[in-house]
């Protein structure tokens, strides 16, 4: 059954995806363009339903990527192949984009909910090559009437995008309309401006500031990488208490250093804290194994 792209806002439409989400910019018969590109494996998804909005065999002017991490461009190359079109980033991205650098390692010792399932997760640097590109300053290809800001911290080079006439706002990463870190926030996908993939943010300083940037903004419109995208009359002053609220979490490997990163990519990273959870999973294997080995070895004294 083809998902249906769901207006957020006049020429704008959402995509969720498993749990990443995807924005449409541009209407049916106009340029447009991709947000995001969601996670591996699901551009057929994506074709299909962009053909129920746009038309089939219309194809977009770019993919833009707020950032690099594979819940976000996972599925890019086969679209950018499928419809012959390049995928812009930040040059800051392009080290993680370019197979150049592997991004600064997740630190699930933050803790929460997110943070715990981090460490199940393995992402191998990826090369999107020869499609990949750096997006023009003070300009968002296949589109007219945005800007991108640059709005760092959870990566070195993400970037939101806003449309000024409306206060829309395409916020990736920056923040979350759910709250990761709980359990049930994650399981429910209830709505709230939450910090957004604590595990996976290198620079708590340049996020608090990008928070505090996009919340100058006062966007009518909100719609994150996690979440159901958000829009009332109240959201600007819940924006702005959300960012006064701001805290980097009580402790972590970047929560009083960040991750040193330039143009081609790592440059230096604070020392890992120990995560006492995988310590404790191979001592209680270990202990199980001790025991069971007892029992055998009673046993074979019982025979």
């Amino acid at each position: 059954m083809t998902q249906i792209i769901r207006r957020i806002a006049p020429d704008v439409g959402w995509l969720p995806v498993s749990f990443a989400n995807i924005y449409f910019l541009g209407r049916p018969g106009g340029r447009w363009a991709v947000v995001d590109a969601g996670l591996p494996g699901r551009a057929a998804e994506i074709i299909e339903a962009a053909e129920a909005r746009f038309g089939t065999g219309s194809k977009p002017e770019a993919i833009l990527l707020t950032h690099g991490h594979m819940d976000h461009i996972g599925s890019a190359r086969r679209l950018a192949e499928h419809w012959d079109i390049p995928i812009y980033a930040h040059p800051l991205e392009l080290p993680y984009l370019t197979a150049k650098s592997p991004y600064p390692p997740s630190d699930p010792t933050v803790g929460g909910a997110i943070a715990f399932l981090s460490r199940f997760w393995r992402a191998a640097p990826r090369d999107l090559r020869p499609h990949v590109r750096e997006l023009p300053p003070g300009k968002v290809p296949g589109v007219t009437g945005w800007k991108w800001i640059a709005t760092p911290g959870h990566s070195p080079g993400h970037v939101s995008f806003f449309r000024a006439s409306d206060r829309v706002l395409i916020a990736g990463d920056a923040v979350a309309t759910m709250n990761m870190d709980s359990w049930s926030g994650l399981v429910s996908g209830r709505q709230a401006l939450a910090r957004a993939g604590t595990p996976f943010t290198c620079d708590w300083q340049a996020t608090r500031a990008s928070v505090n940037e996009l919340a100058q903004l006062r966007p009518n419109v909100i719609g994150c990488g996690h979440g159901v995208p958000m829009s009332n009359a109240e959201l600007p002053e819940r924006m702005e208490n959300f960012a006064q609220r701001f805290r980097a979490p009580r402790s972590g490997r970047y929560v009083r250093q960040p991750a040193q990163t330039d143009n081609n990519g790592i440059v230096d990273l604070p020392r890992a804290p120990f995560d006492p959870v995988p310590f404790a999973t191979v001592a209680s294997l270990v202990l199980i194994g001790i025991a069971l080995g007892a029992g055998y070895l009673e046993e074979q004294e019982r025979r």
